[in-house]
C-alpha cells in the first residue's frame, strides 16, 4: 500500500533524471540549461530575500546546482528529491567542491508533516510541472516557510509560444534538453499559480521571465515577458 506522502510523485518522472544523473554537473551535457540560468536564478532570490545567514529548503534539488549556489552564499541549505541517483551525484560533488548541503530523500510533502515553519526561504524551481499535484507541492512549501518568509517557484508557461519554444525549439531543434523532458499537457499557466499561492497562504511578491536567445545563446531576465519560462517570488503572511 502506498503511503499519503509518496502519492504525488511520477516514477517515469523520476527516472527521466536518474538516468541522466551521471552527467548533471557537466556544464555541456544535456544539464546545460541549468547550468546557464543557475546564476540568474541565484541572483533574482538573493536580492528579493538575502541569503547569508538563512535557513533555505531546495525541493527537488536535483544534482545539487542551484543548492550549492544557495550555500555559498552563506544558507545553511537542506537539499531534497526523490531521486536517488542525483541526490548520490549532489552529494559527491559536494565532497569535491567542500559547499556543504544536507541532501535527503524525501516528499516535501512528507518534510512539511514533521518540520513545519522551519525556513526561511523555501525554493521549488522546475519541479511542479512534473508532479500529478502541483497544488500540493505548493501547500507543503507554504507550511515549512516562516512567517514572512519566502518561497521562490519556476515552471513553465502553457501556450502556443512555450509549445513552439519548450518543445518544439528546445528539445526538438536545438536539442538543448533530451526529447521528452517536458510534457506541454503539465505546463503552468501564471493564473493557475497565482491561484494556488494565494490558496496557500502566501501573496506574490514579483515575477520575471527567464528568455533564452538562440544566436547569443544566452539568458536574460524579463519581467515583461513571461511566455515561456518564468519565476514568481511569494511571502508567506506574517502571523
Amino acid at each position: 500500500m502506498t503511503e499519503p506522502h509518496t502519492q504525488n510523485i511520477d516514477p517515469s518522472e523520476i527516472a527521466k533524471f536518474e538516468e541522466l544523473a551521471s552527467r548533471w554537473w557537466d556544464r555541456n551535457s544535456e544539464f546545460k540549461p541549468l547550468h546557464d540560468i543557475n546564476p540568474l536564478r541565484v541572483g533574482f532570490i538573493d536580492r528579493i530575500a538575502p541569503l547569508a545567514g538563512k535557513r533555505v529548503l531546495d525541493v527537488g534539488c536535483g544534482g545539487g546546482i542551484l543548492s550549492e549556489s544557495m550555500a555559498a552564499r552563506g544558507a545553511s541549505v537542506m537539499g531534497i528529491d526523490m531521486g536517488e541517483a542525483p541526490l548520490k551525484v549532489a552529494r559527491l560533488h559536494g565532497l569535491e567542491s567542500g559547499i556543504q548541503v544536507d541532501y535527503q530523500r524525501i516528499t516535501v510533502e512528507e518534510l512539511a508533516s514533521t518540520h513545519a515553519g522551519t525556513f526561511d526561504i523555501v525554493t521549488c524551481m522546475e519541479m511542479i510541472e512534473h508532479v500529478p499535484d502541483p497544488s500540493s507541492i505548493i501547500r507543503a512549501c507554504s507550511e515549512l516557510v516562516k512567517p514572512g518568509g519566502h518561497l521562490f517557484l519556476s515552471t513553465l508557461n502553457r501556450n502556443p509560444k512555450s509549445y513552439l519554444f519548450a518543445i518544439l525549439g528546445a528539445e526538438r531543434i536545438l536539442k538543448l534538453v533530451p526529447q521528452g523532458t517536458h510534457d506541454f499537457n503539465k505546463f503552468i499557466k501564471p493564473a493557475e499559480l497565482a491561484e494556488w499561492v494565494r490558496s496557500s497562504g502566501l501573496s506574490i511578491t514579483e515575477m520575471t521571465g527567464l528568455v533564452y536567445n538562440p544566436l547569443t545563446r544566452t539568458y536574460r531576465l524579463d519581467p515583461k515577458d513571461v511566455d515561456v519560462n518564468y519565476m514568481l517570488a511569494t511571502r508567506k503572511q506574517d502571523n
